[in-house]
């Protein structure tokens, strides 16, 4: 059980890391490094937490880690080929990427989204990504639909589900769906 001593010494740290407005800028192919003062942060499934770190094959068997977008705003969405309201939402999700992918945001450099799937016929989940013209290059999962390790981390119960994540993987918002996602994205936009 945390005292609120350090609830409150974690809210600063986040103010903190808020205000230096980073947006993962780095210069060359230099990595964006996550602050120290952010590694601090509990991970958890809750706005204001690390997000519990993600490793899974995309549909060609690669290996793809979540942290490997820190510096970017991430929506890590879980979702499926036969879940009807996740297909229903799939073509604002592509409306959404197109127009955000490219943009700079007080909380990050550019846009992407990380799919996980829930899926167990990778036939199936292959062909929902074709139909649905979901082309990001994220699109994730190990054909164990609800045994996949990162749905029993993140407690996902129902689908679709997602989480935004800023720069340094910390949990800033959660199922947004329809507009709420993309008025989100405008309000984190940087000036300029």
């Amino acid at each position: 059980m945390k005292t609120t001593g350090t609830i409150i010494t974690l809210a600063l740290l986040m103010i903190l890391a808020g205000c230096k407005n980073e947006t993962a800028k780095s210069s060359g192919d230099e990595p964006y490094k996550v602050p120290e003062e952010i590694m601090e942060i509990p991970g958890g499934t809750t706005v204001g937490l690390r997000a519990p770190e993600i490793e899974l094959p995309d549909t060609e068997g690669e290996m793809k880690q979540l942290s490997s977008l820190h510096g970017k705003l991430v929506l890590v969405d879980f979702w499926a080929a036969w879940c009807n309201p996740c297909r229903m939402e799939n073509p604002h999700l592509v409306k959404v990427y197109d127009k955000y992918n490219d943009v700079s945001f007080t909380k990050g450099e550019g846009f992407e989204i990380f799919s996980v799937t829930l899926d167990r016929n990778e036939e199936a989940w292959k062909a929902a990504i074709e139909e649905d013209g979901l082309d990001w290059p994220y699109m994730l999962g190990d054909m164990k639909a609800a045994r996949s390790e990162p749905v029993q981390e993140y407690g996902i119960q129902m689908i679709p589900a997602n989480f935004l994540l800023d720069q340094n993987g910390v949990i800033i918002a959660t199922n947004l769906r329809g507009d709420a996602l993309e008025e989100k994205l405008e309000s984190l936009k940087s000036e300029g």
